[in-house]
């Protein structure tokens, strides 16, 4: 007897000693690596410009190899979209955490208008900005057009607040004005 519930508490001790998945780690530093390469190139867009900025700047500034890099990411327009990404699922994250429809807009608004990266893009490439905020059938813009219709209810003022958004990448506002057109909007969709 003894003899048997000492078998059993040694394979419960070895289940508890195993990872639940064996990946685990290394998917925890896949994501690792992919959160400093997108913020080491959103630094350099913010510094030198998305048309200076090379993928041999983005290991460095990241901390990682270029094999690494390239590993993640084929080229420069790879590690774009994936900043793109990243930045549009951070924005959804804090429509999602707001409290309220107004302080969501307010806070995505205002993210918008104080990014470095996109100050530096209306400067060194405005084009280059200009074309990726009007591509419209691009899966990003609607899957950013979904988010914002989960916090504004009525769709053409969905589709309103978007363009608004979108705006600011190219006219930012002040966190004072970010805040009253945030309210005017929820207002006037309330209606």
């Amino acid at each position: 007897m003894f003899q048997k519930s000492l078998r059993v508490e040694r394979v419960s001790l070895s289940l508890l000693s195993m990872p639940l998945n064996k990946y685990a780690p290394q998917v925890a530093n896949h994501r690792r690596t992919q959160v400093a390469i997108l913020e080491g190139a959103k630094a350099l867009i913010a510094t030198v410009g998305l048309k200076k900025m090379s993928m041999i700047e983005i290991a460095d500034l990241s901390q990682v190899s270029r094999a690494t890099l390239y590993n993640h990411y084929r080229d420069k327009d790879s590690v774009l979209r994936a900043l793109c990404e990243s930045e549009a699922e951070r924005f959804v994250n804090l429509a999602r955490n707001s409290p309220s429809a107004i302080e969501a807009l307010e806070k995505i608004s205002v993210e918008i208008s104080q990014d470095k990266a996109l100050e530096n893009m209306r400067k060194t490439d405005p084009e280059t900005l200009t074309l990726f905020l009007t591509a419209q059938e691009d899966r990003l813009w609607k899957a950013v057009s979904a988010a914002i219709s989960l916090v504004v209810s009525n769709p053409v003022v969905s589709e309103l607040t978007v363009r608004w958004l979108i705006g600011q990448a190219l006219h930012p506002l002040t966190p004072m004005q970010s805040r009253q057109q945030a309210e005017a909007i929820i207002n006037s969709a309330n209606l």
